[in-house]
């Protein structure tokens, strides 16, 4: 009956003048006013709730005359207006959830592993292709044998294994008072993460790091392995260089500064203690 009576009285309104509406909205609003004056929380339903969230879709300015509850309220009851949408659509489905990965894929994914060690998640997920099994690179990672060993050893085993005759280089910034930008450039020794060699320079080209390189190992204290990142700065000259010093370099992956771990903690060392 209440609904009832707002569809009646909303026809009512349809075909009364400006003036009119203004003072019953006036009146409305001061017994709105005086009934919050009782600190009663009123008790709505769920179509009144159902009421103003279809308002709020319809009538841009519903917020203002909003009297019995706060606008907040309004967009959380929309909230959970759309979560149980979203619920019931996931109702819909026999099996919810992601679908089951069948025994006949798993294990050939871990046979594929066991077979072919230097393959990557990717390449499994071309070769099932070609059988006719869509599977993901996730679900590959997931499934995978684990038990395999790597074809080389890994990467910490490299610095453990050569760390007397390895020496990393990197360049980190330092911002000046004036606004200006010094680019330091470092070599780091791995036996004793002694810095070996340092310097400064507002320009830094790849000329300049290669002379920096023969200023750090002259005559025939170079080493056996240089470890350095993929920054474009060293050019082909460093390059050049490092042959005929017969260095052999090691450039780690790009966005992975972790592969250059001693070189990021001096850095973050200096960073902190010095800067």
């Amino acid at each position: 009956m209440r609904w009832l009576s707002i569809f009646l009285g909303f026809i009512r309104a349809w075909g009364r003048d400006q003036a009119e509406l203004a003072a019953e909205n006036m009146a409305l609003r001061q017994q709105l006013a005086v009934l919050k004056k009782e600190k009663r929380r009123p008790i709505l339903s769920r179509l009144d709730r159902l009421f103003w969230v279809g308002l709020s879709w319809c009538w841009a300015k519903w917020d203002s005359a909003l009297a019995i509850v706060k606008p907040a309220t309004v967009v959380g009851w929309h909230r959970q207006l759309f979560k149980l949408h979203w619920w019931w659509k996931s109702r819909q489905r026999k099996k919810p959830g992601r679908p089951k990965v069948s025994k006949e894929k798993r294990d050939l994914i871990r046979r594929m592993t066991r077979e072919n060690p230097t393959w990557g998640a990717p390449r499994i997920v071309k070769e099932m292709a070609l059988l006719g099994h869509e599977v993901s690179e996730s679900t590959v990672h997931r499934y995978r044998d684990r038990s395999t060993k790597p074809p080389s050893q890994n990467w910490r085993t490299f610095l453990k294994n050569h760390k007397m005759e390895t020496v990393a280089i990197d360049f980190f910034t330092v911002p000046t008072v004036t606004f200006s930008i010094l680019y330091c450039f470092i070599v780091l020794d791995h036996t004793r993460r002694r810095i070996l060699h340092f310097n400064v320079t507002y320009h830094p080209t790849a000329q300049w790091s290669a002379l920096q390189l023969r200023q750090a190992f002259p005559w025939d204290t170079a080493p056996r392995f240089l470890i350095r990142d993929n920054d474009k700065v060293y050019g082909n000259m460093v390059v050049d260089t490092l042959k005929a010093m017969d260095i052999e370099e090691v450039r780690i992956s790009p966005y992975c500064p972790w592969q250059n771990p001693f070189a990021e903690r001096v850095i973050g060392s200096i960073r902190r203690d010095c800067l």
